[in-house]
């Protein structure tokens, strides 16, 4: 199995899925807790939400592994995303739940996260950055939209109902301010609730890649589980809910893409 999915259109858009996968190495899999071999952290259908992408000129990159294998949309070397805030690290060694996600003494070495660094981290992001390249060379600028969801609660890093739609610009420092406010004013018309820069501000990948002077434009859109699947049972994709949400963010995605820059 590859360990990055990527698809390669024409279009000046590129979506990631960071958190999709749920493939776990099988040495890896031995070490973890029964609270953490369901992976309950996953994004959990993002691509299918995102399905009518493949009718549009838009690149898609996938990472198949499990978060819990290594975060890509961590800092490689351990920095804060959130100084002061509860947050999980590039190998994380808890749930959002805050259970072991390792057995003990299980929990990998610095050895062990160096190569996971090296073996799914740094290829992801290398894929991504030759992908901004490529299309940076062909339109003279590249979009990047990093896809994303979570539990609607989760008391470690939010008080109560999370909105269900959380942009993240990094606040507006990775894209350019009129690009950042045009997709909230869109968010702010629709039937769902949302905010911008709040507790999700965009992660690694928003704030490495959002170069705006670089003419690279980068959002985060962290999207409440409650919106289009069925929470804390079987995590089953809701196929109402879906179609509705569906629909407005390929709204969102066909102006995102065709900003002229």
């Amino acid at each position: 199995m590859d360990i990055v999915s990527l698809v390669e259109n024409t279009g000046p858009l590129l979506v990631s899925f960071p958190h999709s996968g749920t493939f776990v190495p099988q040495a890896i899999k031995e070490t973890l807790t029964q609270a953490a071999l369901p992976l309950p952290d996953t994004d959990w259908h993002v691509p299918r939400l995102y399905d009518f992408l493949a009718d549009m000129p838009v690149s898609t990159i996938t990472a198949n592994y499990s978060r819990y294998v290594v975060d890509v949309n961590r800092f490689s070397q351990g920095s804060a995303l959130y100084p002061g805030q509860s947050e999980t690290e590039v190998c994380p060694t808890t749930t959002f739940s805050e259970h072991a996600i390792y057995l003990q003494g299980k929990s990998p070495n610095k050895a062990q996260i160096d190569h996971r660094i090296q073996a799914y981290w740094q290829p992801y992001h290398k894929a991504i950055a030759d992908q901004l390249e490529r299309i940076k060379a062909i339109h003279g600028y590249a979009l990047l939209w990093d896809a994303h969801s979570i539990a609607s609660v989760v008391p470690r890093f939010f008080t109560g109902t999370l909105p269900d739609l959380n942009l993240g610009t990094a606040e507006s420092l990775s894209c350019r301010p009129d690009l950042g406010n045009d997709l909230f004013k869109m968010m702010q018309q629709s039937q769902f609730s949302a905010v911008r820069d709040s507790r999700f501000k965009g992660g690694y990948i928003t704030r490495h890649y959002g170069q705006p002077q670089g003419d690279i434009h980068a959002v985060q859109m962290e999207i409440a589980q409650s919106t289009y699947m069925e929470e804390h049972s079987d995590n089953g994709y809701d196929e109402t809910k879906a179609a509705k949400l569906g629909e407005f963010l390929q709204t969102m995605i066909l102006a995102l893409s065709r900003t002229k820059i």
